[in-house]
């Protein structure tokens, strides 16, 4: 029987965070691929736009796990894709970092997936980098997400040019993966 792989989530509300899941998710889309959610609570700081009347305990993690669950049922939902996609839903007060290293440690993850916030200068150096901790602490890959801030470009077809004896050029190779085989494609041929 195949191993699970395990692929643990930071999850924050954030853009990032959904980047981060979405990413996940593609990952999960695998056979075999378990993901374990992980919404990280600061003790004196709830969730924004999860209200914590009675303040930050265990029965406000378990309000924040049924938010993740929606939230991670709604990104499913985008997808045409009906490969099934297994989930734990994890909430936990702490720290993020070590909460997030704690779990794939408990868990044996094979890779962590981390939305990055982008924290420059002076704010990286007093409060720290989460994804930063994380990618020199933790034991397994680690992929961290950004919101994607390049456009998308056509790129230019390949152009045949004369040949310079001082600068020989070398066009790049097409090639396809299938069957058990690598096929070398011919450039008229689309990419997919």
């Amino acid at each position: 029987m195949t191993a699970q792989t395990h692929v643990v989530v930071g999850y924050d509300f954030s853009q990032n965070a959904r980047a981060a899941l979405q990413r996940a998710v593609t990952h999960a889309r695998a056979p075999r691929h378990v993901l374990h959610v992980l919404c990280v609570i600061d003790s004196r700081d709830p969730v924004p736009g999860i209200p914590a009347p009675g303040g930050v305990d265990h029965q406000y993690a378990a309000r924040v796990q049924d938010v993740l669950v929606a939230e991670i049922q709604s990104e499913l939902a985008t997808s045409d894709d009906p490969t099934p996609v297994h989930f734990f839903v994890h909430a936990r007060i702490g720290k993020p970092a070590p909460e997030i290293l704690e779990l794939a440690r408990e868990i044996g993850a094979d890779l962590i997936v981390l939305g990055n916030h982008g924290l420059t200068g002076l704010e990286r150096l007093v409060i720290g980098s989460t994804s930063e901790k994380v990618v020199r602490d933790a034991g397994c890959s680690v992929e961290v997400v950004r919101v994607k801030q390049y456009r998308n470009v056509d790129l230019m077809d390949i152009v045949e040019v004369e040949p310079d004896r001082e600068h020989p050029y070398i066009p790049p190779h097409r090639y396809v993966y299938e069957d058990h085989r690598v096929n070398l494609r011919p450039p008229e041929w689309p990419l997919y």
